[in-house]
């Protein structure tokens, strides 16, 4: 169960940052405003994780005082999802063994 839980965190894990990398890379060929919300959109999770944390406003300053490259602001990004998404991941497996776990003992299975 444990082996199923990580398998489904990294491979939502690694979906979201794929989807990621090709909406960046469509942005680059075809900039549209519906790549640019979309992306947007993608960066808002890692965002807001990063402001509950306290680090989005160094990050924020960082990039734009020139100390730091956009692409170390986006693998800044892509690791704060990944870790977000699989951490989501494991709460939720771990939320829905212990109720499926709990069930089949009520029922005595």
């Amino acid at each position: 169960m444990l082996r199923i839980m990580w398998g489904n965190a990294f491979l939502l894990s690694a979906l979201y940052l794929l989807v990621g990398v090709v909406v960046e890379v469509a942005l680059r060929y075809f900039p549209s405003l519906f790549l640019q919300r979309l992306s947007l959109s993608l960066d808002s999770l890692p965002a807001r994780a990063l402001e509950l944390m306290g680090a989005m406003e160094p990050l924020r300053t960082a990039y734009f005082n020139g100390r730091i490259p956009e692409y170390a602001v986006r693998l800044v990004f892509g690791l704060t999802t990944v870790a977000v998404i699989f951490l989501l991941a494991l709460v939720v497996g771990t939320v829905m063994g212990t109720l499926r776990h709990l069930l089949s003992r009520r029922r005595g299975v």
